[in-house]
């Protein structure tokens, strides 16, 4: 079993404190909003304190729980084809046949270009059909593997479509 970059970790950190940050916000002028009602001494800057506080909290816990996703998320090429390990409360596990690889492409974000790392996206034969971010219908990799050095990438890439082409020569 193999492990992601560790810098893998601030990949999803960062990803999952902008996700949340917004709601890190609600629920902390709302806690606030719950304080002030019990002491009237609050002003305007013990108000933005206690949010800070509470959003730096919050961090703190996504911190926590970037580092255990990146803890429990492994991934191997076995013999019967990739497989993928993830899941901190519940775990997922995928195995791809290398016989249903039909492209492998790297994609590398904004956030993971800063961090000098890419994702590896495992396209498959019969995947199914998934609505996008955007709500439009379109085929979305089966198997996403984030984290990676960007060479790390390239190489296991290249190791995918190398067996994907020799499995489907044995196949004829």
């Amino acid at each position: 079993m193999q492990k992601l970059h560790p810098r893998a970790v601030w990949l999803f950190f960062v990803s999952s404190f902008f996700r949340w940050l917004f709601l890190a916000i609600i629920l902390g002028i709302w806690t606030v909003t719950a304080v002030s009602e019990i002491s009237d001494d609050i002003s305007l800057m013990g108000y933005i304190g206690w949010i800070i506080a509470f959003v730096c909290v919050f961090a703190g816990l996504l911190y926590v729980w970037a580092r255990l996703t990146y803890r429990f998320y492994f991934y191997e090429l076995r013999e019967d084809g990739f497989r993928q390990e993830l899941g901190v409360i519940t775990k997922k596990y995928v195995t791809i046949p290398y016989d249903r690889i039909q492209n492998v492409d790297i994609y590398r974000g904004l956030l993971a270009r800063m961090l000098g790392l890419s994702a590896l996206n495992i396209q498959t034969a019969g995947a199914s059909a998934q609505v996008s971010r955007s709500g439009i219908f379109g085929s979305s990799a089966e198997g996403i593997l984030p984290g990676l050095s960007h060479e790390d990438a390239e190489k296991l890439r290249d190791e995918l479509i190398r067996r994907a082409k020799g499995s489907r020569n044995q196949g004829l």
